[in-house]
């Protein structure tokens, strides 16, 4: 991968790639999950809750990772044997194994697909009865027979075993090869010859050979990712305008009859109700918007928009922001920690930050809750059905009354009472002749 970052814990549509499998185990039903790790990577960050992490003491190859696991293993009737580094393993894929393993009665079962190209995968090579005779290695010249590369049935990597049965293999294999690793697929023969049925079980989805190993194979995987999770959407009666440019990340909610337009990002613990139009060109980050909400050309992050509630062009929501049912936030608003009332709308050209926003209020184009003094924040508090004057400053912290007014340009230091308005005493003058008298001056300029 190149990089500073574990691999497992590249995010693959926003979720971290070991957390792929892990959590589509879970969905499939696993009693109990374990994920075997190196002492050298700390993937606590990306793993679910309630997963037990076992330490594989030296990088020992497969079969040494499932030796770390044995007393777990011991407690069990069934394992089933993930690759953390394939996120798109599905729940229905794992159960469509298990299956097949149970009905055969098998010692273990290898999940096997067929490729057009199967590359340097591992060739499944069958005896008479259907069964598994051996998985032959392809990476190395000579590995494979030219009758052998001919196959086009590999290993997927993803394996489900009878648990004692297992536990017994894994104690006999030896690392008696160049690399002096232990190897998960040696325990296969071992099996059939104390007698057990080894079966193979074919992939329905192609998709559960991609491996992830750089960043080539990282965007390819959440390529296909993205276009599952959109399909599922659409599938559910969402529009999805564009969707080769349309990102929606792995756990994003999507109401009904909501539009998602071009140039959309949808991330995190995002949740859209139903009836929204979203874009075109809008990111929503940790977001959560109520029903019949818009939002074109928007930014929003950690925050809640609700029923029927406009954002936008041009807006940029921050955390804590709230807008209640049917509020606005229109262009170039930016709105910050701040709740705007039901039916309060701030159209255009304003920040808001650190504030209150009665219900049915209006705040004038220009206007700022100017709320940090050097040292600490301050709240400002606007009552109900007050009318905000363009290019007001409310210096916080501040309280405006219900019903009240500010007039066009006022700075607001003090409180203001119900009912009341707010104007700042600045008398204009004019003066006469300024601009022949710039004029005259550049004049001079340029001829000095």
């Amino acid at each position: 991968m190149r990089s500073s970052l574990p691999k497992m814990l590249h995010p693959v549509c926003g979720r971290p790639l070991v957390a792929w499998p892990i959590l589509a185990a879970r969905e499939a039903g696993a009693g109990r999950i374990a994920a075997i790790v190196s002492p050298e990577r700390d993937l606590l960050s990306g793993l679910p809750d309630q997963v037990q992490i076992i330490t594989q003491p030296e990088p020992d190859g497969t079969g040494g990772a499932l030796r770390a696991a044995l007393p777990l293993i011991r407690e069990w009737e069934t394992v089933v044997v993930l690759s953390g580094d394939h996120p798109l393993v599905s729940a229905e894929t794992i159960s469509g194994l298990l299956d097949a393993h149970r009905e055969a009665d098998a010692g273990a079962t290898v999940m096997t697909a067929v490729l057009e190209d199967p590359g340097s995968y591992g060739r499944i090579v069958r005896d008479d009865s259907g069964d598994l005779a051996r998985i032959v290695e392809s990476k190395a010249p000579g590995d494979a027979s030219e009758e052998e590369l001919a196959i086009q049935e590999v290993n997927t990597g993803t394996y489900a075993f009878a648990a004692t049965p297992l536990a017994d293999a894994l104690e006999r294999i030896g690392n008696d090869n160049a690399q002096s690793e232990y190897y998960l697929g040696d325990v296969l023969p071992l099996m059939r010859e104390a007698g057990r049925r080894v079966t193979v079980h074919p992939a329905r989805d192609p998709a559960v050979t991609m491996g992830v190993n750089n960043r080539v194979e990282l965007a390819e995987a959440e390529a296909e990712a993205r276009r599952r999770i959109l399909e599922a959407h659409m599938l559910a009666g969402v529009t999805v305008v564009d969707p080769a440019s349309t990102w929606v990340d792995a756990g994003v909610a999507v109401g009904a009859d909501t539009r998602i337009e071009p140039g959309t990002s949808l991330r995190g613990r995002t949740a859209v109700g139903v009836g929204c139009v979203v874009g075109p060109l809008t990111t929503l980050i940790d977001t959560t918007l109520g029903g019949e909400v818009t939002v074109p050309h928007s930014y929003l992050s950690e925050c809640e928009v609700r029923d029927g509630a406009t954002v936008g062009p041009f807006a940029y929501l921050r955390p804590g922001a709230l807008l209640e049912p049917g509020a606005k936030a229109g262009t170039f608003v930016e709105v910050k920690n701040s709740r705007i009332g039901e039916g309060a709308k701030v159209p255009h050209l304003a920040y808001v930050g650190d504030a209150e926003v009665g219900a049915g209020s209006n705040l004038g184009a220009g206007t700022i809750t100017a709320n940090y003094d050097g040292f600490r924040k301050h709240r400002t508090e606007i009552g109900e059905n007050v009318r905000i004057g363009v290019d007001t400053m409310l210096i916080a912290p501040v309280q405006v009354g219900d019903n009240a007014y500010t007039g066009a340009g006022a700075v607001v230091k003090e409180d203001v009472p119900d009912g009341a308005l707010a104007v700042s005493e600045n008398d204009q003058r004019n003066i006469e002749g300024f601009a022949e008298r710039k004029a005259a001056e550049r004049q001079e300029e340029q001829n000095a």
